[in-house]
């Protein structure tokens, strides 16, 4: 079997058996013999979109650590027989919580159990979701597959196997199902094919998986997730395949984008992507940000003018956007001293109940080198910056990343590098499980210093 790793766990005193006597008289001693172990097979997926990493346990002893969302184990080796069995949130702290479990599970003799963490931590319906298969090989020229619906956030589904050209009017659903159902093993001839969902009795498409390859002799565990990237799609299938993980996106996911207006002495602004007869964003002020749009992955072009068209203060500047991926574009930098310049900033936008996300962007080119402090009170005198000796940087924005942090009220100090004098701050920010935070250090109004914050809340709608 591909993937397997043995794990050896204790489950109960060794069993001794007698053996027969030999028939040397001059051999007194019993013969022991050792039973040989019967095996059993679990693979692990973490599948609950809101939970943060996490470790699993059979009762003390750590089967897998730091899960991420969206990632399924191989498959482990274990000795038939009953376990507790534990699913630990790892917190911002490095501290765990159990979020599942302890859960008492058998595991039989030569058969493999797929262990689902499902549901979600915000509203502690997050469980464990046990599928089990006799082990057996896969017919040759065949692939077998087994589609879980694991998205809670998901309604029911039919399920549609098709060739990649089939119209989906001349197919009928492989299988109808909700929440925590599964389709069983089906076998396939091995090939390429295509995966759509629509909504139970309908025919609308919410999933198109695009083209995908069924290999001879693959057995794959296909679970419908909750899709916290781009596009509009309710699900990402993460496929184990026995060797990893591997997550395919709808087809039309895109790529998500929203712009900020970092530069303090810049009018309001008019964006247009590809040279489009109008503006995809309007009059756009500075300290403002503009929602996510979704577009088509891909290269454009992107220009920016003052409000109502004229001037142009940048023409055709050319980005890259991959699907799945969001970014942040910031206009940034001085209109006065034309280092005004467009940069992309890619976000983590999958929102974790067991903790506050917060990343801060330097974009003050008057405030030079910074440090910047994250405190329970407004005292920084003892305390060690949070990210230290931040630069500003025109040709690359420099971003803290997502930082996770224990839900609660915070104070923001920024400082010239080095120092303890604060240039932004103390500001007192309420953190809350689950959100998703970006605070934008930037210039004055107008430019210069001193420099001020801007708070985007990414799960609130931005100001326009």
């Amino acid at each position: 079997m591909r993937g397997i790793t043995k794990f050896s766990l204790l489950l109960l005193p060794t069993l001794v058996l007698s053996g027969c006597w030999l028939d040397d008289d001059d051999n007194d001693d019993d013969v022991v013999v050792e039973p040989t172990p019967e095996s059993s097979f679990i693979r692990v997926h973490h599948t609950a979109s809101d939970a943060p990493n996490v470790n699993v346990l059979a009762g003390d002893t750590a089967l897998l650590e730091d899960v991420p969302y969206q990632a399924s184990s191989d498959v482990l080796e274990v000795e038939a027989g009953d376990y507790s069995i534990t699913v630990e949130g790892i917190l911002p702290d490095e501290s765990t919580a159990a979020v599942i479990g302890p859960a008492d599970l058998t595991f039989n003799a030569d058969t493999r159990y797929e262990v689902f963490a499902v549901g979600n931590v915000g509203d502690e319906s997050i469980e464990p979701l046990v599928i089990s298969n006799p082990v057996s090989g896969v017919e040759s020229g065949n692939s077998r597959i087994q589609v879980v619906h694991a998205a809670y956030n998901a309604p029911g589904v039919d399920v549609y196997l098709t060739a990649p050209d089939a119209a989906l009017a001349d197919a009928s659903p492989a299988a109808t199902l909700e929440f925590s159902d599964d389709s069983g093993q089906v076998s396939v001839e091995a090939g390429d094919y295509r995966v759509r969902l629509t909504p139970v009795g309908e025919t609308t498409v919410v999933y198109d998986s695009g083209t995908l390859s069924l290999p001879d002799g693959s057995d794959y565990i296909v679970a419908a997730t909750d899709n916290t990237a781009t596009g509009d799609s309710p699900v990402t299938l993460q496929i184990a395949t026995g060797d990893g993980t591997v997550l395919v996106p709808d087809a039309n996911a895109g790529a998500d984008v929203r712009v900020i207006h970092a530069a303090a002495d810049a009018p309001n602004v008019d964006v247009t992507l590809n040279n489009a007869a109008d503006p995809q964003i309007s009059d756009l002020a500075f300290k403002s940000a503009t929602d996510y749009i979704n577009v088509a992955e891909g290269d454009y072009l992107v220009d920016v003018a003052a409000t109502g068209g004229t001037p142009q203060v940048l023409d055709d500047i050319e980005f890259s956007l991959a699907a799945t991926t969001s970014y942040s574009i910031y206009a940034v930098g001085a209109l006065g001293d034309e280092s005004l310049a467009l940069q992309a900033v890619t976000e983590q936008r999958r929102s974790i109940a067991t903790a506050a996300q917060l990343q801060v962007v330097h974009a003050s080119p008057s405030a030079g080198n910074v440090d910047i402090y994250l405190t329970a009170g407004e005292d920084i005198s003892d305390a060690d910056p949070a990210v230290a000796d931040v630069p500003f940087d025109i040709d690359g924005l420099v971003s803290t990343g997502s930082l996770q942090v224990a839900p609660g009220e915070y104070y923001v100090t920024v400082t010239a590098a080095g120092t303890k004098t604060a240039a932004i701050g103390p500001a007192l920010f309420n953190l809350e499980g689950g959100g998703i935070y970006t605070v934008v250090a930037v210039d004055a109004d107008g430019g210069g210093t001193p420099p001020q914050v801007v708070l985007l809340d990414d799960l609130a709608t931005p100001a326009q």
